[in-house]
C-alpha cells in the first residue's frame, strides 16, 4: 500500500446487490497480471464481496473497493515474501448531478507507460488532476495521451458525438478499459477510434461513463458549454444503460 504496488476494482450496489461483479473480477485479475502479481482468487474475491454486503446496510446505491496489493514488504521498492494481501470495503455513494463539467489538465497520460490501462493504487496523478480541474469548477479532470489525443478522464472514460457519430478512444490511447464503457458499446453502440483533443471542444455533445456515474453528460469543457447536454444521443445512451442495467445484474 505505501509504495502503490497494488490494484482494485470499485463496483456499485443498488440496495445490497452488486452490479457486473464478474467483469470486475475479470478487470482486477488482468491487472494482477500486468503487474506480475499472481492471480487473485475470484471465488473467494466473489464471495468475500457477497459477505461484506450482506453485512452491510441495504443502501440505495454503495460503493464496494476491491483491493488487491503484493502485500508487506521492505522500506524501498522491493517486494515482499509474505504474498498478497485483500481488502474488500463498501459504503453509501451519493448520486453523481445529473451532468459534469470538465477540465481538460496540462499532463499527458503516457500510453506507452508500464501501467497503461491497468486499475492500480498509484493514484497521485488522478487525484492531482482532479485537484486541478476542482479548482477550476470542473467535476471531472480529461486527460489527452502523448500524442496529443483524447485519452480518458480520472475515474471514467469518454465518448463524443461529432456530426451524430458517437466516438469513444480506443484503448491503444491508453485509456482504461472501464466496466461501463464496455457495456455503453455493447448495448448501445459507438466506434472506437483516435481523436484529437480539439475533438471534444468542437463535439455536439459528450458524456462520462463510470461504475459509479453510469452515463453522466457532459455540460461544459473548460468553461465552454456544448450545444446539448443531454444532447439526443446521449439521452438515448442514458436511456439504454438504464434499461439494461436494471434487467442484468451481472451481465
Amino acid at each position: 500500500m505505501l509504495v502503490g504496488d497494488g490494484i482494485f476494482e470499485t463496483v456499485k450496489a443498488t440496495n445490497g446487490v452488486p452490479f457486473a461483479l464478474t467483469r470486475h473480477l475479470r478487470r482486477l485479475a488482468r491487472s494482477a497480471a500486468g503487474l506480475g502479481l499472481p492471480e487473485p482468487d475470484h471465488d473467494v474475491l466473489a464471495q468475500g464481496t457477497l459477505e461484506v454486503l450482506a453485512a452491510a446496510p441495504k443502501w440505495p446505491l454503495a460503493r464496494i473497493r476491491i483491493t488487491y496489493t503484493s502485500g508487506p514488504g521492505p522500506l524501498g521498492s522491493a517486494r515482499g515474501a509474505e504474498g498478497p494481501t485483500v481488502s474488500i470495503i463498501v459504503g453509501p455513494q451519493d448520486p453523481f448531478p445529473p451532468t459534469a463539467d470538465v477540465t481538460v489538465v496540462p499532463w499527458p497520460r503516457n500510453e506507452r507507460g508500464a501501467l497503461s490501462g491497468l486499475k492500480t493504487t498509484s493514484y497521485a496523478e488522478n487525484a492531482l488532476a482532479l485537484a486541478y480541474a476542482k479548482e477550476r469548477g470542473g467535476g471531472e479532470a480529461i486527460f489527452a495521451n502523448t500524442a496529443g489525443n483524447l485519452c480518458e478522464g480520472t475515474g471514467s472514460n469518454i465518448f463524443v458525438v461529432l456530426g451524430g457519430r458517437l466516438v469513444t478512444p480506443p484503448l491503444s490511447s491508453g485509456c482504461l478499459a472501464g466496466v461501463t464503457r464496455a457495456l455503453t458499446l455493447e448495448w448501445f453502440g459507438g466506434e472506437e477510434e483516435d481523436l484529437a483533443l480539439d475533438d471534444l471542444y468542437r463535439a455536439d455533445e459528450a458524456f462520462l461513463t463510470s461504475t459509479t456515474r453510469d452515463v453522466q453528460p457532459i455540460r461544459a469543457v473548460d468553461g465552454t458549454v456544448l450545444p446539448a447536454a443531454p444532447g439526443p444521443v446521449t439521452a438515448k445512451a442514458v436511456e439504454a444503460f438504464a434499461a439494461r442495467s436494471a434487467e442484468l445484474m451481472d451481465p
